[in-house]
């Protein structure tokens, strides 16, 4: 289920081409999309540009594949407000990023995200970031969450820690991990996670869909392949921060007409641009 990107146009958001980025996912055999994950630029992002991303994303999956509304934010206000557009418009689950800049306590967690979860009935996940949140989520903070809210069902784990996974998993029967870190992802589906939220998705949904096949199948040997195959695309996610490296190779692609961002983040510098072209070049058998 990859984080789909926002593209721009003269600082405006360029809805056209995010229903064309959806109806690519959907061509592409995807099994969801994220829609205004980290790699969506959110904090950039407007209360009512993240809602009628939500809207853009539903209307063009057109109920093909699911569609998970990222709907965290660090003010419980603002989370609580888009977490109930999301949940009238009809997501099929949430995505709940813990709090960043705050660095709240671990009962704080448990607090937040349970008033979150009390007003509806659609399937959650928390979103562990801690390289950009600034706060770790414990085992002990899953358990108590899990106990308390029916509706809690996974998480997006965006962090080395695989003992982490392990742990969590042997816990929490049936609790659905997705892979965060695109070059974890294989390892960590070998683990028993139940997916990956992958940004390369962005240039090339199928080789994903094959990765998740191959784990699910048992055929590790053609999982190991194909992460090999994605080795350096996944590495390359990180040559800057994300997104800026994937916009950059979905716009020479032709995936997206231009290469925007709004400020802070800003396009590629020319050797980051060398260096990706060559990565490109490289991968040209299977991207786009």
């Amino acid at each position: 289920m990859p984080p789909l990107v926002t593209p721009f146009k003269a600082g405006e958001v360029d809805y056209a081409t995010y229903e064309r980025l959806v109806e690519m996912q959907v061509a592409g055999g995807s099994h969801g999309i994220v829609v205004n994950g980290t790699t969506a630029e959110p904090s950039t992002l407007t209360i009512a540009e993240r809602n009628r991303l939500v809207d853009v994303a539903l209307k063009s999956a057109r109920g093909k594949l699911a569609v998970v509304a990222a709907t965290g934010s660090q003010s419980l206000a603002e989370t609580e407000t888009l977490t109930e557009h999301a949940v009238r418009a009809g997501v099929d689950a949430l995505l709940i990023v813990t709090p960043y800049y705050l660095k709240p306590p671990q009962r704080g967690l448990v607090e937040y995200f349970l008033t979150l979860a009390r007003g509806h009935a659609v399937p959650w996940m928390i979103y562990h970031i801690p390289g950009r949140a600034a706060v770790e989520v414990t085992l002990d903070t899953l358990k108590r969450i899990a106990e308390a809210s029916p509706t809690f069902v996974g998480m997006k784990h965006a962090s080395s820690d695989l003992g982490f996974v392990s742990a969590a998993l042997a816990a929490l029967p049936g609790l659905r991990i997705f892979g965060g870190l695109e070059e974890l992802s294989f390892p960590m589906m070998t683990l028993g996670a139940a997916g990956v939220m992958n940004a390369v998705g962005n240039l090339h949904p199928k080789i994903l869909v094959e990765l998740c096949d191959a784990v699910w199948d048992g055929d590790l040997e053609r999982g190991r392949a194909l992460h090999d195959r994605l080795r350096e695309l996944n590495e390359a996610v990180f040559f800057d921060t994300n997104p800026i490296p994937i916009k950059y190779m979905m716009k020479r692609l032709g995936l997206i007409p231009v290469n925007e961002h709004r400020l802070p983040m800003v396009p590629p510098t020319a050797e980051l641009e060398r260096r990706l072209d060559a990565v490109l070049e490289r991968s040209a058998s299977f991207v786009a």
